[in-house]
């Protein structure tokens, strides 16, 4: 593919938001998460063709970007739902159960881990730390930042997610 061909790819919007992160950063390669999160932000996750094209308009290799992209647990390299729910199963939401959570959040959107729900409304996820210990068990869905959580809190709780 020609280079224009690769980052024709990608949006005059999502270019212009990675060229002003460039603009602060000492070289092109620096804004790769950056870049990762916009068109994600853009597009909800980011296919093969869209790496490629990110990939060379930061003037890098698309393996060297996609390991990077591989690496955070934030960048989606697939198709995810509307709402991306991560649960925490670090240590301090084990201890506070967060299995049996799993287990619940599981049963009331009828998807395993790493499935999304036929309507394309929740995608259900792993992390292996919220960052909010003193909060556990937590939840991440997209943004928002919800623990500690009961499991007659959950329709609740989806139910602000459309």
């Amino acid at each position: 593919m020609t280079e224009e061909l690769l980052v024709a790819n990608l949006s005059d919007e999502e270019i212009a938001e990675i060229e002003s992160e460039i603009s602060h950063l000492p070289d092109r390669e620096s804004a790769a998460i950056d870049a990762l999160m916009i068109v994600q932000r853009h597009r909800g996750w980011i296919s093969d063709e869209s790496l490629q094209a990110i990939a060379r308009l930061l003037d890098m290799s698309a393996a060297k970007l996609d390991g990077i992209a591989t690496f955070y647990n934030l960048i989606f390299r697939r198709p995810v739902g509307r709402n991306v729910v991560m649960i925490c199963d670090s240590v301090s939401c084990y201890i506070m159960k967060a299995e049996s959570l799993i287990e619940k959040v599981q049963e009331k959107l009828g998807i395993q881990m790493g499935e999304t729900t036929e309507d394309d409304r929740f995608t259900l996820l792993p992390i292996v730390c919220l960052g909010a210990c003193d909060r556990a068990p937590t939840m991440q869905i997209n943004e928002e930042l919800i623990g500690p959580i009961e499991p007659d809190q959950l329709d609740e709780i989806f139910a602000r997610f459309t």
